[in-house]
């Protein structure tokens, strides 16, 4: 039986397959968890334009930027996305997110994006709309170690989310 390429090393790129479109959405979920700027920004065209709330982001260097600003700012970052709908090359999700502000105070953000990609695979524009929820410490439904998220930890529809 000839050996499989790891699900990491295969190009996901449009047109997008239920299947694909579920993997291309874990990959950006585990690129997000890494909390590394410099590493997501390569996810994204040098000229993506993001909708971020309210805040509008255009190419590569302001990602970095507005990033390095979020996980400054929310600290003890893990997020789980999960697919919602996807066309030829365009994917929809819904997400949540825990953290925590410098002064200890616990959220649980969740939110929609958008996503539309180029023919290599690469996010050309993404929209995103967010809302935070104050939750105590004790509500916390994400306790992975940071990073990656564990194959076997609930999504966002096993947690009722």
């Amino acid at each position: 039986m000839p050996e499989e390429t790891p699900s990491h090393a295969q190009p996901l790129v449009p047109s997008f397959t239920r299947e694909s479109a579920a993997a291309k959405v874990r990959r950006a979920e585990d690129g997000w968890n890494t909390r590394d700027p410099e590493k997501v920004a390569l996810a994204y065209t040098p000229d993506s334009r993001w909708r971020n709330r309210a805040e509008w982001v255009t190419g590569r260097e302001e990602i970095i930027g507005f990033l390095t600003r979020k996980w400054h700012r929310e600290l003890d970052y893990r997020l789980v996305k999960e697919l919602w709908a996807h066309d030829a090359d365009r994917i929809a999700v819904r997400f949540a997110y825990e953290w925590h502000d410098h002064e200890g105070r616990w959220y649980r953000s969740f939110g929609n994006e958008n996503w539309e990609f180029d023919g290599a695979g690469l996010m050309r524009v993404r929209h995103a709309s967010i809302n935070d929820v104050p939750i105590e410490e004790s509500a916390r439904r994400f306790r992975w170690p940071l990073g990656r998220r564990p194959d076997g930890h609930p999504g966002l529809t096993e947690l009722g989310f």
